[in-house]
């Protein structure tokens, strides 16, 4: 049966410059149904320069109770916040706010999303020695933080420039070791995981070839990018007899703990929530 949490209405949202490309009101509006809940999920499109009045309206206690936040507002909705968790704060960007005690609380569940996709697709994932992240952007942050979190003792994060693979060596600490492009090859000897956070292969890029060859026997080889479902990274790997997991289970995963904050339940990833996206993206291919 329904209990008070339930018959309460309740409205969310994600924002974002553009916003209309975002999967987040399908996934949640389909917990909405599923859960029975009296609420909503809505896309906000909302300009750089009206982001701050947009937080303020909701600090000051409008529709929602809280929401997602997507490019290019992350590290503002951070600044913005007023109780940003240590999460948030390593990071310096938040994706997931919520309105508590007339506080605005802030998280970042992408470190999360990444980790729950491969707990659940590849159990036994983080029992690995070495890690290799190909690419320093705003996306590897998270994945940086994830594969640290979980006691993975060396992370190589490769990246064309290699100045912005320090930086992150200096955030996450002496696990993280930073290299340009050429040295590739070197640290995938032995490697147990291979994450790709760039978006080399995205809706028909161009993409490098790789021999995965030299990783861990055991290597599992990922990628966030979600579209296409199968990235030219992974299908190299597979051609190469190597296992994989596609990057659509982090968006799944990340989407929940802000579920549970702002309806009260913890919704659950399942094949049909899976399902459902992957024809929305083939529809939209």
């Amino acid at each position: 049966m329904p209990d008070s949490r339930e018959t309460k209405r309740c409205d969310a949202f994600v924002t974002g410059w553009p916003v209309k490309h975002s999967r987040s009101p399908l996934i949640h509006n389909h917990w909405l149904k599923r859960y029975a809940l009296s609420g909503s999920y809505t896309a906000e499109s909302v300009a750089v320069e009206e982001f701050p009045a947009f937080i303020s309206a909701l600090k000051s206690g409008g529709r929602y109770r809280g929401g997602n936040v997507t490019i290019p507002h992350k590290e503002t909705a951070f600044q913005l916040a007023d109780r940003p968790d240590e999460i948030a704060k390593e990071l310096g960007a938040a994706n997931t706010l919520w309105m508590a005690d007339g506080l605005l609380h802030a998280t970042n569940t992408d470190s999360f999303g990444f980790a729950a996709n491969l707990d659940e697709r590849h159990p036994g994932w983080a029992k690995i020695n070495r890690a290799v992240i190909l690419g320093a952007g705003g996306a590897s942050r998270a994945v940086i933080q994830a594969v640290r979190d979980q006691g993975v003792a060396e992370i190589h994060v490769v990246n064309r420039t290699r100045g912005r693979a320090e930086d992150l060596a200096d955030r996450f600490g002496p696990k993280v070791h930073a290299h340009a492009l050429g040295a590739l090859g070197e640290v995938m000897k032995e490697a147990g995981l291979f994450v790709n956070t760039t978006s080399l292969g995205m809706n028909g890029g161009e993409t490098l070839e790789l021999d995965f060859s030299t990783l861990a026997e055991r290597a599992l080889i990922t990628d966030i990018v979600y579209v296409p479902l199968k990235t030219p990274f992974l299908i190299q790997a597979e051609r190469q007899g190597r296992q994989t997991v596609d990057g659509l289970g982090m968006l799944l995963h990340q989407a929940v703990p802000g579920f549970e904050k702002w309806f009260g339940i913890r919704p659950s990833v399942d094949e049909e929530l899976r399902s459902l996206v992957i024809e929305e993206m083939d529809q939209h291919a």
